[in-house]
């Protein structure tokens, strides 16, 4: 997410590791900085950063000791971490983002039983607006709840922390909301046809976190897709390979709604939970579609998982079955670059599939859409 999280972690962990480096710098920039910089205050260089506009590589500017092990720490990370082959990505050449932005997420939830019963709803869109300022990956901003303007059913919260190189992204994700659901399906009941229920004693809480690797990582670029921090100039896919850990808390309660919908509840009890951990291996693909250089830009980018899911709920019965975990993601994004300008689409979905005993099957996911336009500079 920021080039400032990646230099500070850096410094802790990978500081023996670039000492050797660090502490042998190019001699004469070393020597030339040192020499010219002998009789300057120790905060000279934030000033020189500010009138340059934090060209952080300017060799005008005089940093002091520490502040340069932090340069050339960031630089090894950057090399090692962030180099792609220029004939297919390259940098935009600015630090600075302005960007507005609208995010728009819902959840939907269906259980599916045998002899082709279900039950089917879905949350209703929840909506935030607003702003952020970012320089390089660093970014501060403030987002509206645009519900509340209208109104606002249902407690949501949502938080993501992304951060994304050119070998490899992370992902870390939570989102709950109570209340908020509308049930379009319950089994038979209405012919089996569409209603329009609003269903409020239910609750869900998820956390997941991905990590995975591109293999193609020198002509693919997943930043120039969703952070807008390069240039795809080329046609470029990779392979995906790494790991996934979900958490997950859903509960629901049936016993409030009208009698004639509980005769047609498929369910054993009209209380249905849903508590466990799991941990997948994942793997997938991606691709860059690069309709003009530097202009248009589509991604695609879908990833599966299957491993062990642990169950919470002691009461369950356990079996092969309720152990296996599945879930998988999908990422599209379409991105216009005209100049500093830059405008863009993104739809992510992220499901989530419980077996459950009893051949019950509970597929829920969560889908977002994204518009942002923006500046850099």
């Amino acid at each position: 997410m920021c080039r400032l999280f990646i230099i500070l972690v850096m410094t802790v962990t990978i500081g023996f590791i670039a000492r050797a480096e660090v502490e042998t710098p190019d001699s004469m920039t070393t020597a030339t900085a040192d020499t010219c910089c002998r009789d300057v205050s120790k905060t000279y260089w934030i000033k020189q950063l500010i009138d340059n506009g934090f060209h952080i590589h300017d060799p005008k500017v005089c940093y002091p000791r520490f502040p340069r092990f932090c340069l050339n720490v960031y630089n090894w990370g950057d090399r090692t971490f962030n180099s792609y082959d220029t004939t297919y990505v390259v940098g935009t050449g600015k630090n600075w983002k302005l960007q507005g932005k609208s995010y728009n997420w819902m959840e939907t939830s269906t259980m599916l039983f045998p002899k082709q019963s279900a039950v089917n709803m879905h949350s209703d869109l929840y909506s935030d607006a607003g702003f952020s300022l970012s320089f390089m990956a660093v970014s501060v901003g403030y987002m509206w709840n645009i519900n509340k303007l209208f109104s606002d059913p249902a407690n949501r919260r949502t938080f993501n922390l992304d951060f994304t190189c050119s070998r490899f992204s992370l992902n870390y994700q939570t989102v709950s909301s109570t209340g908020g659901m509308i049930i379009t399906q319950f089994d038979d009941y209405n012919g089996g046809h569409h209603i329009r229920y609003k269903f409020s004693d239910t609750s869900t809480d998820s956390k997941t976190f991905d990590a995975y690797w591109f293999f193609n990582h020198y002509r693919y670029s997943q930043g120039a897709a969703y952070s807008y921090s390069k240039y795809q100039l080329h046609n470029a896919g990779t392979a995906l390979v790494g790991f996934n850990f979900t958490e997950q808390h859903i509960e629901m309660n049936f016993s409030g709604l009208p009698p004639e919908m509980l005769e047609h509840s498929p369910l054993e009890t009209p209380e249905y939970r849903s508590e466990y951990r799991s941990y997948c291996v994942m793997g997938g693909y991606a691709y860059n579609w690069v309709l003009k250089p530097r202009r248009w830009l589509i991604n695609a980018t879908g990833m599966a998982a299957i491993g062990y899911r642990k169950l919470f709920n002691t009461e369950i019965e356990r079996d092969t079955r309720t152990q296996v975990a599945n879930n998988f993601r999908i990422n599209i994004a379409a991105v216009y670059n005209h100049k500093a300008l830059f405008a863009s689409f993104t739809t992510r979905a992220q499901g989530f599939i419980n077996y459950n005993t009893g051949d019950m099957t509970h597929l829920n996911t969560i889908i977002s859409f994204t518009a942002a336009v923006g500046m850099r500079f």
